[in-house]
């Protein structure tokens, strides 16, 4: 790994480099001075992600869900303490598939919730159905062992 990773900011898409020895303390854009992780699930729309995908260096879990279905609803609370534990090591994001429909497509998203690992764009593993953050974390955890 780099001394410094690019971590992209949720509030104005800059890309910040942060010391990877320094990752754990946050940090602030040096754009907009918002903070570069905020705790929660980042709402993310087709540029959002692709800009995410492709210019972050920290693990991306995005979560495909839509505001009809029951489980992703059900899920959404868990997901959210999920973020609280999983950063700065890892970015969680959500994709309403309902309105963003390009990536949902592209990626093959056939079911929701569906989450998404990726790392530095490559999409690392996916599971299908609703998770509590236990297994939301530990999920991510194994599969970024």
């Amino acid at each position: 790994m780099s001394d410094s990773l690019h971590i992209v900011c949720p509030d104005c898409g800059g890309i910040n480099r942060v010391p990877a020895s320094r990752l754990m303390e946050g940090g602030h854009c040096g754009k907009c001075k918002a903070s570069l992780f905020q705790g929660e699930p980042l709402e993310l729309d087709d540029a959002g992600l692709e800009r995410n995908l492709g210019k972050s260096d920290i693990p991306l879990l995005v979560d495909f869900w839509a505001p009809w279905c029951g489980p992703c609803k059900m899920m959404a609370p868990s997901f959210a303490q999920a973020a609280r534990r999983l950063e700065p090591s890892v970015r969680l994001a959500k994709l309403n598939t309902e309105i963003h429909q390009i990536n949902a497509g592209k990626l093959g998203i056939r079911s929701i919730p569906t989450m998404i690992l990726f790392h530095r764009g490559k999409e690392i593993e996916r599971i299908s159905g609703a998770m509590d953050e236990n297994g939301i974390v530990s999920w991510v955890q194994k599969n970024l062992a």
